[in-house]
Parts: C-alpha cells; sequence; structure tokens
C-alpha cells in the first residue's frame, strides 16, 4: 500500500500521458511506485542499490 506521508516526486523527463515511476526517500531508502496508481503497491529499494541501478541506466 502507498506511503501517504512520503513526498513523491516525477521524473521531469515525463509527459502527462506517459508510463512513469514516482520516486521518494524515506531515511536510508528509495520508495517507487507507478504515478498511475498512486495508492497501489510500491518498492523500496537501499540507496546504494537504487544509486546501482540508475549508473548502469546510463551507461
Amino acid at each position: 500500500m502507498s506511503k501517504p506521508n512520503l513526498s513523491w516526486r516525477k521524473s521531469s523527463h515525463s509527459s502527462g500521458e506517459a508510463n512513469c515511476v514516482e520516486v521518494a526517500f524515506p531515511g536510508l531508502s528509495v520508495a517507487t511506485r507507478d504515478s498511475k496508481h498512486p495508492t497501489g503497491p510500491t518498492l523500496s529499494f537501499p540507496t546504494p542499490t537504487w544509486h546501482t541501478f540508475l549508473t548502469t541506466l546510463t551507461r
């Protein structure tokens, strides 16, 4: 279930109707959710794992 007390943000590269992932930063992890389903499930990753994921994407 979504965590309502988090401040979610969407990529500035997303358009109004594109599929997007939103992220929030609750402490030592990064929470993610589908922007089309904000009350749906979330996935959380340790911050170092998220950084590795982003670095891999930009290669």
